[in-house]
């Protein structure tokens, strides 16, 4: 719009200089009064439309230039806001990264306590499989002691009866 104005200012002012021109000429070839005050009043109305684009264009200028400040100030409004939620993103990603780091710290630490674990489980496996072999070696041995312990009970009972039958007769 303002360089539409800019040019309607720029052909009335052409327009103005031409007929001013041609109003020379003819005065210079005895223009007639009447003539002479058409051209007058011709130039009076192109200077007062000359004006007005002038005005026009002056006002448009100044909308043009609040509404350019409106959009900046909007513009750094909305870059601001930008600004703010990218920092916002940005501490809820370092916070975010410090509980990860901190969940694999314990992950890692949970993970040597199993292989430990892990190890500890092992070794008593293998104990529980010696103390088994001794174990299965004692009852075999119990066993064994319990057959002779039976045995020799067997055997005394049977000595003291022969003692008692022998006994008797050799008492008598």
């Amino acid at each position: 719009q303002l360089l539409e104005a800019k040019a309607s200012l720029s052909l009335a002012q052409t327009r103005h200089a031409l007929q001013l021109q041609q109003a020379k000429a003819q005065m210079n070839n005895m223009v007639s009064k009447k003539q002479f005050e058409q051209l007058q009043t011709s130039l009076r109305e192109e200077q007062c439309k000359a004006q007005q684009l002038q005005e026009n264009l002056h006002q448009q200028a100044e909308q043009t230039c609040r509404q350019l400040v409106r959009t900046q100030e909007e513009h750094e409004r909305l870059l601001q806001a930008a600004v703010e939620q990218a920092e916002g993103l940005e501490n809820n990603l370092r916070s975010t990264e410090a509980v990860l780091a901190e969940r694999v710290a314990l992950l890692k630490d949970a993970q040597a306590q199993l292989s430990r674990n892990k190890l500890l489980i092992e070794d008593l496996h293998e104990e529980n499989r010696g103390f088994a072999m001794a174990l299965q070696a004692a009852e075999l041995k119990q066993k064994s002691t319990e057959e002779k312990n039976q045995l020799l009970e067997e055997q005394a009972s049977a000595l003291k009866q022969l003692i008692g039958k022998i006994t008797p007769v050799s008492l008598s």
